[in-house]
């Protein structure tokens, strides 16, 4: 995932490409159910979690999406704990793998990661089980976001989740006075020149999961688990899309800078990315095509040699609650995981609660295919999906082209 200003970082080590591969040829098929994924132990599965927390550190080393250390919230944190925050800010989850390289490499204490980076981090070695139980406000999250797949190996939380969202199409309504109703429109000739879409592989789930929706012969039922003959479909209507694509964004703020000069008319986008664009008077809105979306899942990961670990709960604990999930969300245009969120978000913003589907039932959640690291082991225990490696190349392969 790539979200902001700051940051490049578009490769991760090779240790890391080698445990993702790992992921492919040891874990079993994954589950979304209530003990999350069901996978391999990962490296760090047996180190006990602490079960109390300690004196703060006075120190806090994040590596963050831009948006997620706001002073509005990080203040009254650092006043309360005494824990400074220091935040660098990451460009893509591919960076947040690289800086999170050995454990964290007695630097960092935690990771704001994505779900497309959390198995290889959890894989890689570089993360450690939390203990649920030292964040209270953990038990109104929403059932989903308790043990996720994506951050949850055989009921061992190496994170707690934090904030979702879906990937929209953002179209220029003056182009587009009726909202497009399908992805189709970023792969017709029509608008040659006039798309942008994120320049990270992850982005062949989009592919996939427009084809499971018109291709049904290929009979993809997970646009994350793709068989070979699936992956070159996605890649094949990828390279078709090539010499439509205006510009490949690497961060939220190219395809803003992108909409708002009027380079691009439609593309893939995040609420973040519409919500600011209209601060600013742009003619943009967003939908969610009739095909559905992707979407992520936003976790804090703790490393496994953080040098702050007190500090990294106190943190947790704080923005798990629902007043600081309800600012982060307003703030950065993305959903709270925790469910007394909504009385918060109406009150600084009305309306705002079901705008974001914060106050989503259970069945909703069905309807977003969430992030996840592609792995060789399909659902059915089968060797038979593309793992993430291979995705990462065959991007390469897109883009470059």
């Amino acid at each position: 995932m790539n979200r902001t200003e700051a940051g490049s970082g578009v490769w991760f080590r090779l240790v890391t490409l080698a445990a993702a591969a790992a992921v492919g040829l040891t874990a079993c098929g994954t589950t979304t159910g209530p003990g999350g994924s069901t996978a391999a132990p990962p490296p760090t599965a047996n180190m006990k979690p602490q079960t109390e927390i300690g004196p703060g550190e006075g120190q806090l080393n994040l590596i963050a999406w831009e948006g997620y250390t706001d002073t509005s919230w990080v203040k009254p944190f650092t006043a309360s704990t005494g824990c400074k925050v220091n935040a660098k800010y990451a460009g893509s989850s591919d960076e947040m793998v690289t800086l999170m390289a050995g454990g964290g490499g007695g630097q960092w204490d935690m990771v704001s990661a994505s779900g497309d980076a959390d198995l290889r981090l959890i894989y890689g070695g570089d993360v450690r089980p939390m203990n649920t139980d030292l964040i209270p406000d953990f038990a109104d999250f929403q059932t989903y976001f308790k043990s996720p797949p994506y951050n949850t190996i055989s009921g061992i939380h190496y994170g707690v989740s934090l904030q979702w969202g879906p990937n929209v199409l953002l179209y220029n309504t003056k182009k587009f006075p009726i909202a497009p109703t399908s992805w189709s429109i970023l792969y017709d000739p029509a608008n040659k020149g006039l798309i942008t879409v994120p320049d990270n592989p992850i982005q062949i789930a989009d592919a996939a999961l427009y084809l499971m929706a018109t291709q049904k012969n290929l009979g993809i039922t997970d646009p994350y688990e793709l068989t070979q003959k699936q992956f070159d479909a996605a890649i094949a209507l990828l390279k078709q899309q090539r010499p439509l694509v205006k510009k490949y964004w690497p961060l939220a703020g190219d395809e803003i800078q992108l909409f708002a000069n009027g380079d691009v008319m439609v593309g893939a986008a995040w609420p973040y990315q519409t919500i600011t664009l209209q601060a600013a008077k742009k003619p943009v809105a967003d939908t969610i095509p009739t095909e559905g979306a992707t979407g992520w899942g936003d976790t804090w990961m703790l490393a496994t040699n953080a040098p702050h670990p007190n500090c990294a709960y106190m943190w947790t604990k704080y923005v798990s609650t629902a007043k600081v999930q309800a600012q982060q969300a307003l703030f950065f245009g993305e959903t709270p995981v925790n469910s007394k969120a909504c009385a918060q978000m109406e009150a600084l913003q009305a309306g705002s609660c079901k705008q974001y589907h914060a106050d989503a039932v259970g069945s909703y959640f069905d309807t977003i295919k969430f992030w996840k690291t592609p792995i060789a082991t399909c659902a059915d225990g089968s060797k038979n999906c593309i793992p993430y490696s291979q995705w990462q190349t065959a991007w390469t392969s897109v883009t470059s082209s």
